[in-house]
């Protein structure tokens, strides 16, 4: 198994392990067990809300309860947001799927419980885990629906699968300007400007001038950008000249 399995463990509605499927496959997980659902299986609803991932669903394992759904497991995490009085270790999300991560490498079977909508895991359930999650959300409204944790943890695990950029800029069909592109530029204006008297007076012209190229130096243009502000200046000159 390279992926841990989700384990919803006595869902109440359908559209939550819709919600929860739809999750997992938005993050490559697709390894979904269920635990004694509430209005039987197969559950239309949940279908409806999977919205593209009823696969999952189609493949999900079905088991009467937690025991079952775990016994090939050797690693477990019981997700909760409050204590439960037991002694266990206490991950966040991205440390749990760290974890998960190194003990899947490290050929073992791992599962995550996810407890039911309306009170969450019972302690005869956490009992089993080896480690808890727990999410740090605001302590006067800690309650999670179903599939936001569940999204939670699996793109906690995404994270640490795919090498994600934190920042970056959509070009849009273009490239950044070169230096010389930038030079053609800062030349032009200069040139206009100077034609038409902007640099006054001429004891803070060359001032003026370092400021302009210092300012075109200073902006992140693409080619596009260039054209642009060349047709832009290009476009004034000749409605000066018209009139």
């Amino acid at each position: 198994m390279s992926q841990p399995a989700f384990v919803l463990v006595r869902p109440q509605m359908g559209e939550n392990i819709g919600g929860a499927a739809r999750a997992m496959w938005n993050f490559g997980l697709d390894r979904m067990r269920i635990v004694d659902p509430r209005d039987g299986w197969p559950n239309p609803r949940a279908v409806a809300l999977a919205s593209g991932a009823g696969r999952l669903l189609d493949e999900a394992g079905i088991h009467a309860d937690t025991p079952a759904a775990l016994e090939d497991c050797t690693y477990v995490f019981a997700t909760t947001a409050r204590s439960r009085g037991l002694t266990k270790p206490v991950v966040t999300p991205e440390r749990a799927m760290e974890i998960a991560r190194e003990k899947i490498s490290g050929g073992e079977r791992v599962a995550v419980l996810f407890g039911p909508e309306r009170a969450g895991l019972e302690n005869d359930d956490i009992v089993r885990a080896n480690a808890i999650i727990n999410v740090p959300v605001n302590p006067e409204f800690a309650s999670l629906n179903l599939a936001q944790c569940v999204l939670l943890t699996a793109y906690e695990w995404r994270r640490q699968a795919v090498e994600v950029t934190p920042e970056r800029v959509e070009m849009a069909g273009s490239d950044w300007a070169s230096q010389v592109e930038m030079e053609k530029l800062s030349a032009h204006y200069e040139e206009r400007l100077d034609q038409a008297g902007f640099f006054l007076p001429e004891t803070k012209a060359e001032g003026m001038k370092l400021n302009l190229r210092n300012l075109w130096s200073r902006m992140p243009l693409t080619r596009s950008d260039v054209q642009m502000l060349h047709g832009i200046l290009r476009q004034m000159v000749r409605w000066k000249e018209r009139g």
